[in-house]
């Protein structure tokens, strides 16, 4: 993967986005001191470089009705099923994130649940029964404390 060399108006067009993906790119030239054109221009380059990988609404889970977030460490029975867990793992709706980790298992993911009965039903009818799965360790989030977008702060120019 090739890195994309951001100069300063570009980092600071990224800190306006990530604050804020609504706000009008009109409104983002006139505090970088561009025109409305080159805003475009920049932002569809940061994009087509994948740096940008969309915007998304975020929703509370907890307002939505889902009480329980959960991470669960899954230990693979054979490495050489990896892939095709994942696309197992990709079916059980109730998995937000995926993750390859090293440490204690293969596979992290964090999963929202309405409760704890629906929690173990995911566990247990879905993610348990996928074939490459050996074992899970299942860590409950008490409270999500603080949630936030990569700091760009630390890349240099």
């Amino acid at each position: 993967m090739v890195k994309t060399s951001l100069d300063a108006i570009d980092r600071k067009i990224l800190k306006y986005l990530i604050k804020n993906a609504r706000m009008p790119f009109l409104e983002i030239a006139r505090e970088c001191g561009i025109s409305g054109a080159a805003i475009h221009q920049r932002i569809r380059k940061l994009d087509e470089a994948g740096v940008i990988l969309g915007s998304r609404l975020i929703v509370d889970p907890k307002m939505m009705g889902f009480d329980v977030c959960a991470h669960i460490s899954i230990t693979l029975k054979d490495p050489q099923l990896l892939k095709k867990t994942v696309e197992e793992l990709r079916k059980v709706p109730e998995i937000v994130e995926c993750h390859f980790i090293t440490g204690n298992g293969n596979i992290l993911v964090k999963l929202y649940c309405v409760d704890n009965e629906h929690l173990m039903r995911t566990i247990f009818d879905g993610i348990l029964r996928i074939q490459g799965i050996a074992t899970t360790e299942t860590n409950i989030s008490l409270q999500e404390v603080f949630q936030r977008e990569v700091n760009i702060d630390f890349i240099e120019e």
